[in-house]
């Protein structure tokens, strides 16, 4: 249990995460029993999102992958095919911008493509409708203003305008960016959630000190099992 409660508070409350390496050397397990309890630890920090409530809100999405310019020339011929997003992940965030008595609080998750259809679904979950909602000029947000008081920043000529900017969103997308690039330094786009989860805990509990977001995840292990065979995608063989 000592090995679980340091890998708790490590990943915990490190601000930029902690690497399956780190974990190791300071544990003294291997790497790959590392990786393993960092990704049962991170689905623990799987906090939902906060709850639908009127307010202002900030909508964006970003891009997560390796830059085509680190890439070795062939690799980069095979999965860049087009513009600068081809053959990344796509995140999108919706944030829910803090008052007097409450803080900002965000919640992000993959999608498949950053379509009309997609968005709007994903903010309409969020958004309690009737709220002001920010967004950059990305035409999938077109349409929203019959449910929301929808206001719309064009990054190619500002980025903000009095109230009306996503500075919010980018900031959580600068950690999380840090966070990958950083220690992590490569994700599989096949856990990609799991790092969402930890850097959305993160932000959305920086209010709180080391103790309580490490008594925060050890209240939320139960029912949250993780098999190996599960997070590796293999299949659980069976014999007649």
């Amino acid at each position: 249990m000592d090995k679980w409660f340091t890998a708790i508070w490590l990943i915990t409350n490190c601000k930029n995460g902690v690497s399956s390496y780190e974990i190791h050397r300071a544990i003294g397990v291997t790497q790959k029993s590392a990786w393993f309890m960092l990704h049962r630890i991170r689905l623990a920090m799987q906090n939902g999102s906060f709850m639908k409530e009127p307010g202002d809100a900030e909508a964006d999405e970003t891009y997560i992958g390796g830059l085509a310019k680190n890439m070795h020339r062939q690799k980069r011929e095979e999965k860049i095919t087009g513009s600068g997003s081809v053959g990344k992940a796509v995140v999108m965030g919706i944030l829910r911008r803090g008052s007097e008595t409450a803080k900002s609080k965000v919640k992000a998750k993959r999608i498949h493509r950053p379509t009309k259809e997609t968005l709007h679904k994903e903010v309409k979950k969020s958004v309690e409708p009737g709220s002001r909602l920010f967004t950059d000029a990305h035409a999938g947000y077109q349409g929203l203003e019959a449910e929301y008081l929808h206001e719309v920043v064009d990054h190619a000529v500002e980025y903000v305008r009095d109230h009306v900017h996503t500075n919010g969103m980018e900031n959580f997308w600068s950690l999380l960016k840090r966070t990958i690039k950083g220690t992590y330094v490569s994700v599989d786009p096949h856990h990609l959630d799991r790092y969402l989860d930890e850097q959305v805990f993160r932000f959305n509990e920086r209010d709180k000190n080391d103790g309580r977001r490490f008594l925060e995840v050890l209240s939320s292990v139960t029912g949250k099992r993780l098999t190996y065979n599960e997070l590796t995608g293999r299949e659980t063989k069976t014999t007649a």
